[in-house]
């Protein structure tokens, strides 16, 4: 038996995010497991580095598996991707040492939230942006996310009221920047709460709108309270980008 360190990337469209749902067999690793469970005749569980939302995708997703098969770490990963569906991808698979977990061991994580606004449709990016209607104020976005770096409790930014666990996180890089007609919100930090990145984009394309000022950020985050921080933007536009390791 031995440990594997798997980095996926996929396009969760179709998918019901990372984790296992109930009646349904769309999930990532749930797609994983099945073709591990084929080429080992056996069952495991694929642990993530965390639980992407529904349509959220991803470039570097990490996860981990214990498995005791003869293949090599090499003809695992080209196993996996002959069986896997063709939005999904596993770049590299490698040997971990047996204590090494995905999720336990994460430092932090990137995330990246891309826009669209121009006067034509994004036709074949649509399924990865979020089309806005009118041009944000960047420099309005990139004063507010000053005032959301760092380290503070994010209870208006998080999208499960039962949240019974700390809700403090430090996000120490907020960078919002344009490449033509694309918009887009680079975060990273040790952890996010649940539609955390969706609800602190949804909150700054506020500010952008001229709905909010920069300087409410600090009043949104003493608030503690979701019902006051702006919408949660759409699935489709953000994409888990990197995992941190030592």
């Amino acid at each position: 038996m031995k440990n594997y360190k798997l980095l996926i990337e996929f396009d969760g469209t179709r998918y019901f995010g990372w984790e296992h749902q109930p009646n349904t067999d769309m999930t990532i690793q749930g797609k994983l497991e099945n073709v591990l469970s084929r080429m080992t005749d056996g069952t495991m569980e694929v642990i993530g580095a965390g639980r992407t939302d529904a349509g959220v995708h991803a470039r570097g997703m990490a996860a981990h598996v214990y498995l005791d098969t003869p293949m090599s770490a090499e003809e695992i990963r080209d196993y996996l991707n002959r069986y896997l569906p063709e939005d999904i991808c596993v770049t590299e698979v490698r040997e971990a040492s047996m204590r090494f977990h995905a999720r336990y061991n994460a430092l932090g994580k990137t995330y990246r939230y891309t826009c669209y606004y121009g006067t034509l449709k994004p036709v074949f990016n649509r399924k990865y942006v979020f089309v806005l209607d009118e041009a944000p104020d960047l420099a309005a976005m990139q004063k507010a996310a000053v005032f959301l770096t760092g380290s503070h409790d994010f209870a208006s930014f998080c999208g499960n009221p039962k949240m019974k666990k700390s809700t403090v996180r430090i996000v120490d890089k907020i960078e919002i920047g344009a490449q033509g007609p694309y918009i887009t919100f680079t975060y990273h930090g040790t952890g996010f709460l649940q539609h955390m990145v969706r609800i602190l984009t949804g909150t700054l394309l506020e500010v952008g709108f001229g709905k909010r000022t920069p300087e409410s950020m600090e009043e949104l985050l003493a608030a503690k309270s979701r019902s006051l921080a702006g919408f949660t933007a759409p699935a489709c536009g953000l994409c888990l980008m990197e995992v941190d390791y030592h």
